[in-house]
């Protein structure tokens, strides 16, 4: 090449600087670029094989967590300062609180069953989580907050029944979740969208029965959480969570201030003390 080079500069200056700039070109256009030759390749049953995985590397967790809420999906406040606290496979607790640390609610999950109380509305209720009927309005963001919570917890896998479809979206991939619905037959019900770079999930869609999307979640600032002394004990959890409700009702977007994964939990942080 350096000889053909050489050759150039014999010819007229002008010529010379043409020839160069094209044999430059053409070889920058030869050349992948370089983000897309670092997205990684897998198949759909890698990615389940892989959900699968970081769910089981979360045995239990405890965070802290701010919500901004907008458009009303929450009835109870537009700002809260919260807690959570889990356990597999699926004990859980959320606390809320105002500004000034003043309670707002308290949601338990576990068992197949649930119990929300509310101290500023004198209320307790309590039911399934499959039939949350029971709560009336408050039945659609404790079930938004649910699914967000998936995110972190890495508890949206994928499912004995379910199937999943892959589908290459540029420097994305989709996966696309069917499982049964209430007569039996197989329908789409969630999108999973993985960055390619790290196979993270960034975004959500969780459909109705009809098709429609009912929620969007989008997951961002993915951190490193976990002990670093332990082989493998870094987990990259994001915390950042965006939520749109499809029914138009609003909004929530929660940021975490801390996860602590695997960590011993007290006797009082899974249940009402």
């Amino acid at each position: 090449m350096w000889c053909w080079l050489r050759q150039l500069t014999r010819l007229t200056p002008h010529v010379s600087r043409v020839a160069v700039l094209c044999f430059l070109l053409a070889g920058c256009a030869a050349t992948p670029p370089r983000e897309a030759a670092h997205l990684k390749q897998a198949t759909a049953e890698e990615l389940a094989i892989l959900l699968r995985q970081r769910e089981a590397a979360i045995q239990t967790m405890k965070g802290l967590f701010s919500a901004k809420v907008r458009g009303g999906i929450i009835p109870i406040a537009t700002r809260v300062e919260g807690a959570v606290y889990y356990r597999r496979p699926d004990a859980m607790r959320l606390r809320g609180f105002t500004a000034v640390g003043s309670e707002l609610f308290e949601f338990l999950q576990a068992d197949g069953q649930f119990t929300l109380r509310l101290p500023t509305m004198g209320r307790v209720l309590s039911g399934s989580p499959a039939d949350m009927s029971e709560m009336g309005k408050l039945a659609r963001p404790f079930q938004l907050s649910v699914w967000a919570m998936g995110g972190v917890l890495g508890t949206g896998t994928i499912a004995a029944n379910e199937t999943a479809k892959l589908i290459e979206e540029g420097d994305r991939y989709r996966l696309d979740v069917s499982g049964p619905s209430s007569n039996g037959a197989m329908i789409l019900h969630r999108r999973l969208w993985f960055e390619r770079q790290g196979l993270l999930v960034v975004k959500e869609d969780r459909l109705t029965e009809a098709g429609d999307v009912d929620a969007t979640i989008h997951y961002e600032d993915f951190r490193a959480v976990g002990d670093p002394a332990v082989a493998d004990g870094r987990l990259l959890r994001p915390f950042k969570i965006s939520l749109e409700d499809g029914r138009g009702q609003g909004s929530v977007q929660v940021t975490f201030h801390e996860l602590i994964p695997n960590a011993t939990l007290k006797p009082g942080e899974l249940a009402r003390g």
